[in-house]
């Protein structure tokens, strides 16, 4: 036994010593030599102080989670924060997407026909929720929770005028806001980056069609052209991978700071 026993302790501790800790050490090693930016989590730094990384996005809004109109606005976020308010999002330590389904009424709304239901939560053909600017309305409770499975005893927040409150995180919801944030008519097409969040929920990228989409209301807020904005974009996009995959974009972050560079350099 102590024969067996011996050899079997020291190619433990071996491998221990080798995988455990020599393994982990050489990645290290290798990372801070040929990757350190990344292998650190590329942190972003402007006149000495760390504003963000250029690998997770974050949002840009105000204590209110209301979208500060003078900076680009990143995708949604599902990397939910306290209380699973999603209004900012992009937590990295709860990263991940909604994982909703294309039928889910809390991503897509009550659709009439589709996945519509009455007040006791039966099939119905059409939206009892609905409102005039969303024929999709999913209603909130008292709470603010969304109601996909509305019962009988339900209790919804209402409007001052007797309609019911929307809940804001249906990508019909997140498109009527957008329209609304950036002034466009109400057929104008939005990204689907503009309305629905990443897998990760931290995507610090957005499309090149949703920046442009934004540039004028960013020209307005800071009295800049909007040629210079849109300038300010196509130098601020990246290729596809490869030079094949995947679609351009535009990483949020690096493009509000070159924002507020430039208007620091007209004061």
């Amino acid at each position: 036994m102590r024969r067996q026993f011996i050899p079997a302790v020291l190619t433990m501790v071996v491998f221990t010593l080798l995988l455990g800790i020599g393994y982990g050490l050489l990645l290290t090693g290798v990372a801070q030599l040929g990757f350190k930016d990344k292998a650190n989590g590329s942190i972003v730094e402007r006149g000495g102080k760390k504003v963000g990384s250029s690998l997770i996005g974050q949002a840009f809004v105000d204590k209110d989670g209301n979208a500060i109109k003078k900076y680009f606005q990143s995708r949604p976020s599902a990397a939910a924060g306290v209380d699973g308010d999603t209004a900012a999002g992009y937590d990295p330590t709860l990263s991940s997407g909604s994982n909703l389904g294309p039928s889910n009424p809390a991503l897509v709304g009550f659709i009439p026909g589709f996945n519509t239901v009455d007040l006791n939560g039966n099939s119905s053909k059409t939206n009892p929720f609905a409102s005039a600017d969303d024929p999709y309305c999913v209603p909130d409770d008292k709470d603010g929770k969304a109601v996909v499975s509305p019962t009988r005893n339900t209790k919804y927040k209402k409007n001052d005028d007797g309609s019911y409150v929307c809940d804001a995180n249906t990508v019909p919801q997140r498109t009527l806001a957008y329209r609304d944030l950036n002034k466009l008519s109400s057929t104008a097409k939005v990204p689907v980056d503009a309305v629905t969040s990443s897998a990760s929920g931290l995507d610090p990228d957005i499309s090149v069609a949703n920046a442009r989409l934004q540039a004028k209301r960013i020209a307005n807020e800071r009295n800049f052209s909007l040629a210079r904005v849109r300038n300010l974009i196509d130098a601020h996009t990246s290729g596809q991978t490869l030079g094949v995959l995947g679609e351009k974009t535009v990483n949020v972050l690096e493009l509000n700071l070159a924002l507020d560079q430039l208007s620091t350099s007209q004061n």
